[in-house]
Formats: structure tokens, sequence, C-alpha cells
């Protein structure tokens, strides 16, 4: 009778045993799918992340905003040749050199105007190589595999059935959260490139202060946040490498406390990912 009740419970072990493992691997495995995954959706520059909606901006820009951006540059044009003017005494103290210098300036600003939207997207293919390089860092470095698994599940072999049980409800809801954060990170890394697409609609605007001397901090903060969104793209692969890394190397010695260190630095991980782009925006000083 006792060997009977030894084997059902020896039954039981094997199937929760059994059970953690498929947990563990969907948790932990999941780890280098979504290094791989976000790697490669915060390394596409907007042209080939969505190539209608990126023709679609580009249209927007070129048809709607560019316009406007024309009126304002011919307003702040207006602006310096009255300010040349008042400067030289009502054109009493004429110098030829000073209008030479209006035109070379005004025909800069038409042709940064006119090229606004490439001026952009130049921006985000060099923070694109930058994010890129670090994926291939990450790949190589924050990698769970198999047999790292089956070593954390045979440190639970010893244990009663109670404790598998325990265990395994455990696991489960770190599985639950931990996919509750792999989906506010995607949100996160699409959100980004919504906002690199929407700011990248009015770069005309922007671009069209740029050679005025009170008008030009608009221009310049644009590009300041500009660098800023290609800078949160690096921020997000180095906080996804460093919790990747942590996953790898922690030491299963008990399952209880490794199943929490995980959930801690997956909340870690979400909390990071919600600030890059503070982060990003405060190296920049963007606003």
């Amino acid at each position: 009778m006792l060997d009977l009740f030894g084997k059902i419970d020896e039954f039981f072990k094997n199937i929760m045993i059994d059970v953690i493992k498929d947990n563990l691997s969907a948790m932990l495995l999941d780890i280098n799918e979504k290094v791989g995954t976000v790697a490669g959706e915060v390394g596409k520059t907007p042209s080939s992340w969505n190539s209608e909606v990126f023709a679609f901006i580009k249209s927007i820009n070129e048809n709607v905003v560019l316009p406007i951006a024309v009126i304002i540059l011919t307003a702040i044009c207006c602006i310096e040749l009255i300010q040349v003017v008042m400067q030289k005494n009502s054109m009493h103290d004429t110098d030829t050199f000073e209008f030479f210098k209006y035109i070379i300036k005004m025909w800069i600003a038409v042709w940064l105007v006119s090229h606004s939207f490439e001026f952009s997207m130049a921006v985000f293919d060099v923070a694109q190589n930058m994010v890129n390089k670090a994926a291939g860092v990450i790949n190589t470095t924050a990698v769970v595999s198999g047999d790292e698994i089956i070593a954390m599940v045979d440190s639970i072999k010893g244990k009663t059935l109670g404790e598998l049980i325990t265990i395994l409800f455990e696991i489960s809801l770190i599985k639950v959260a931990m996919q509750a954060i792999s989906i506010l990170v995607m949100v996160i890394v699409y959100g980004r490139m919504f906002e690199i697409y929407v700011y990248a609609s009015v770069s005309a605007i922007p671009f069209a202060t740029m050679g005025n001397k009170e008008w030009g901090q608009i221009g310049t903060n644009y590009i300041k946040g500009l660098f800023a969104l290609g800078l949160q793209g690096l921020f997000i692969m180095v906080c996804l490498g460093i919790y990747a890394v942590l996953v790898k190397t922690i030491e299963i010695t008990d399952m209880h406390k490794s199943t929490m260190m995980i959930l801690c630095y997956a909340v870690l991980l979400g909390l990071m990912m919600l600030k890059s782009g503070t982060l990003a925006k405060s190296v920049l000083n963007a606003h």
C-alpha cells in the first residue's frame, strides 16, 4: 500500500516537474525571441518599418506642411530684411556685403526647408545604424540555453509534491506578468515609431525657423528631439540587454527566490522602457 502511494506521489511529481519545465522554457527561451524581435523592430528605419505609412507621411509633409513652412519662411525673410535695413540707418549707411550675406542666408534657409524631410530621415539612418550594432552585441551575450533550463529543473527534483505545486503556481503567475510586460515593451517600441512618423511629418516647419536668431531655437530643439528619438532606440536595446543578461546569470539555488528575482527584473525592465524616451531627451536637453 505504501509503495502504491509512493508511486502515485512520484507520478504527480513527474507531471508537476514537466509542467514547470514547460513554463520555464516558455518564459526564459522567450527572452531570446524577444531580444531578436525588438532588435529587429527598433533597428528598422521609418522607411523600412512600413513603406505605406512612410509614403503617407512624406506626402503630408510635402503637400500640407511644406506650404505652411514656406509662408513662415517668407515672414522670417521679411523680418530679416527689415532688420538689415534698420541696422544700416534706414539705408543711409549702405553695406553691399550685408545684402550679399542676407541672400546667401535665405538661399540656405530655402534649401533646408525643401530638403527637411530627407534631413529628418538621415538622422534616423544614423541612429538605426547605432541600434543595429547594439543589437548584434546583445544577441551574442543574452541567450538562455536549453541546458540551463534543464539545470534549473534538476534543482527541484527533490522537492515534495506540495512544494512543486507552489513553485508551479509562482512560475505561472510570473509567466503571465512577463507576457504582460512583453506586450508593454512592444507597445513602447511601436509607439516610438508612431512618434517618429508624427515628428517627421511636420519637419518643414521647424526647419523654416532656423534662419532667424529669435525663432531658430524652434528648429534647434526639433533637431534635438529627432536625435532623442534615435537615441531612445539605443536605450531600449540597452535596457533589454541588461534584463536578458541578468536573467541569464541568476544562480538557481532556490526556485522561489530565483523566480522572484526574474519577476523583479521584468518589472524593472518595464519601468526603464517607459522612461527611455525621457532619458534620451534629458541627455540631449530636448523638450
